[in-house]
């Protein structure tokens, strides 16, 4: 499956209105979304397996990839394109030889070092944040609001692709592109959106906005 990361949604069930996960991206999906991330850590692993088995056949019939944050165990369980990594999560090396040489392991990273660091030990692609405030993720102090100045360093350093993700809008994404990141990472950009499908389209205009002026 080829990979393209220009709208990588991130699912967040307490952002999502009351509305159910499937159906968030079901709608995101429909917007074009190229990268599904199933994270959902307010839930139980059985939870995840059962919601990982849905969005897996989902996203398959359209074509879309989908990964696992943190679980490699997980992945497999649910036959995921791959899984994307923390600093806490099984090392890259590690989690390739469990899935396999054709599976799309991540890295989030803060650093250029960090960059360098996943890149060197076989990452494929990094989610580079948190750029900016953000409360739709836990980010460490120190990996706080990183700035575009940040994105450039980190697109200067490496050959990775890779997604910027924290407090990512509509109306940054085409800065954070024009920056140097490959696309965009987002949790309720689309989950909190009044309409998931809508707010897909935007942030590929915006992303293809912000690739045109580089």
């Amino acid at each position: 499956m080829n990979f393209e990361f220009r709208t990588y949604l991130v699912t967040g069930a307490t952002h999502s209105a009351g509305r159910s996960t499937v159906d968030v991206v079901r709608r995101a999906v429909e917007g074009g979304v190229d990268v599904v991330q199933l994270r959902e850590k307010a839930t139980t692993a059985r939870e995840r397996y059962h919601l990982g088995v849905e969005l897996r056949d989902l996203t398959a019939a359209a074509d879309v990839p989908l990964v696992v944050n943190d679980r490699v165990d997980l992945a497999r369980a649910v036959d995921a394109d791959g899984v994307h990594l923390g600093d806490d999560d099984l090392p890259v090396s590690v989690a390739r030889e469990q899935l396999g040489a054709s599976a799309v392991v991540g890295r989030s990273v803060s650093t250029v070092e960090g960059a360098r660091a996943a890149e060197a030990a076989g990452a494929d692609y990094l989610g580079v944040g948190a750029v900016f405030a953000t409360d739709s993720k836990d980010v460490r102090e120190g990996q706080a609001e990183l700035g575009l100045e940040r994105v450039r360093a980190i697109a200067a350093a490496t050959d990775l692709p890779f997604v910027a993700i924290g407090g990512v809008t509509v109306e940054n994404a085409s800065a954070v592109v024009e920056a140097g990141a490959d696309g965009v990472a987002v949790v309720s950009a689309i989950t909190a959106a009044e309409d998931p499908r809508e707010a897909t389209e935007a942030l590929g205009e915006a992303v293809a906005a912000g690739r045109a002026a580089r």
